[in-house]
């Protein structure tokens, strides 16, 4: 667990990184976003992985590394603007989007480790494209959550559906940074 523990902190700090970059260049811009445009968002990613798995190539010098970051700061992203609401102008600075950035992966780190122990690592056996099949399942889940008005009947909410994308992503990231 200790290699694991490890592993996921490596690319949360991969993740961290390009967040606080691209918080220097835009500031919280993001935080007019509404929920469902960042599952939006998400979903654009996730079907890009897709779209490269199935075809093999990219006409645009991304990856599909660079895209499971994407996922995971979006969702990140997601669980701030459930918590914070969306404003209709930058109201965050970038040390406060930073310390909201922190404690939101804490949680989502915390849950798979408990995720991690109960299911003794299976994420490791699948496949990376599993992974992206999962997440795309999770945003028609979340679409469906957000277009019913957040009410489920027996299921998780939207911020559970964010913290499943999150931890698949990650998954990615460390099969796609250590090898298999």
């Amino acid at each position: 667990m200790d290699i694991t523990k490890n592993q996921f902190d490596e690319v949360i700090s991969i993740c961290r990184k390009l967040f606080i970059e691209k918080l220097k260049d835009y500031s919280p811009s993001w935080r007019i976003l509404r929920p469902e445009s960042v599952t939006d968002q998400i979903y654009i990613k996730a079907n890009r992985i897709r779209s490269f798995e199935i075809k093999k190539e990219s006409k645009i010098d991304e990856n599909v590394f660079s895209e499971f970051i994407a996922i995971v700061n979006y969702g990140i992203i997601g669980l701030i603007q459930l918590e914070l609401g969306y404003a209709e102008t930058v109201d965050l600075s970038v040390e406060e989007a930073i310390k909201q950035y922190d404690k939101h992966m804490n949680i989502a780190k915390e849950l798979m480790y408990a995720k991690n122990h109960d299911y003794d690592e299976a994420w490791r056996l699948m496949r990376v494209s599993s992974y992206t099949d999962l997440i795309l399942m999770k945003i028609y889940r979340t679409k469906e959550i957000e277009n019913n008005s957040g009410k489920t009947l027996v299921s998780e909410g939207v911020d559970a559906n964010y913290q499943d994308m999150i931890n698949y992503a990650l998954f990615g990231l460390i099969k796609l940074h250590f090898g298999e």
